[in-house]
């Protein structure tokens, strides 16, 4: 039997968008096509992009997916392993996180303050106004920084969790869009950057497109910035950037 891209798409959850970027990579190649020209997919197509989505969904990026997929001589399972490694990694930091929220709510039904040192364990020991400081640190910002510290000052742990669920938000949809292979100077890609420019703007400081194109070469020079985003997916840091460059032309 064979499908279309359409019912494929809706039999496995994804867009359409990523499967013609899968086809155009070479990870999935549909084994017809109609008279008109138009994808098929067969059985053995579905079985494929099953392995595929089990891949994804463990986090692997598509190149090595791949390489598991069509290297006679590749070892899954220790692929599996070191992936395996990884996830009891994030698991474990997720757990502490989950802890630091609930002695956060704790403290806030008991009506005890919470330090900045506190506050921040929220976020598993990074610093949200890290940007603000790294940019009054390295370009002098001290407006900037002051802003920041006024606006962070009167902030209740709901207004940084409110922030943190925004930020994670913008990380999936900017996961989803390269997911997709949009390049970084397409018009969604400029628009996220854009969208994490007034982010930063309206949590922390006036974040102009000169201060921000700094920022997107800090994501990619600096390894404490560049682990974050690679962490979200490998290759973001350098696509961010670049879609900041691109989104800063545009506003320029």
């Amino acid at each position: 039997m064979e499908h279309s891209v359409g019912q494929v798409a809706g039999f496995a959850g994804v867009t359409v968008r990523t499967l013609h970027h899968y086809d155009g990579i070479g990870l999935l190649s549909p084994g017809g096509r109609s008279h008109a020209g138009h994808r098929r997919y067969q059985d053995a197509d579905l079985d494929r992009l099953q392995q595929i989505l089990f891949y994804r969904e463990l986090g692997f990026p598509l190149d090595e997916i791949a390489a598991l997929l069509d290297d006679p001589d590749a070892d899954p399972q220790a692929h599996l392993r070191r992936r395996h490694a990884l996830l009891s990694h994030r698991i474990a930091e997720l757990q502490r996180m989950a802890a630091a929220v609930e002695t956060a709510m704790e403290a806030r039904r008991m009506g005890i303050d919470l330090t900045p040192e506190e506050k921040f364990e929220v976020f598993g020991g990074k610093d949200p106004e890290r940007y603000a400081q790294e940019a009054e640190q390295r370009w002098g910002g001290s407006d900037a920084y002051a802003e920041s510290q006024r606006r962070t000052a009167r902030y209740t742990k709901e207004d940084w969790q409110r922030m943190q669920a925004e930020a994670a938000d913008w990380g999936e949809r900017y996961n989803a869009l390269m997911e997709s292979g949009e390049p970084a100077t397409g018009e969604r890609a400029m628009d996220l950057a854009q969208e994490y420019r007034s982010h930063l703007t309206t949590w922390f400081y006036d974040c102009t497109p000169g201060i921000h194109r700094g920022l997107g070469e800090m994501y990619v020079a600096d390894p404490r910035f560049k682990a974050f985003y690679e962490s979200m997916r490998p290759g973001l840091a350098e696509h961010l950037r670049d879609a900041i460059n691109a989104n800063a032309e545009r506003q320029e």
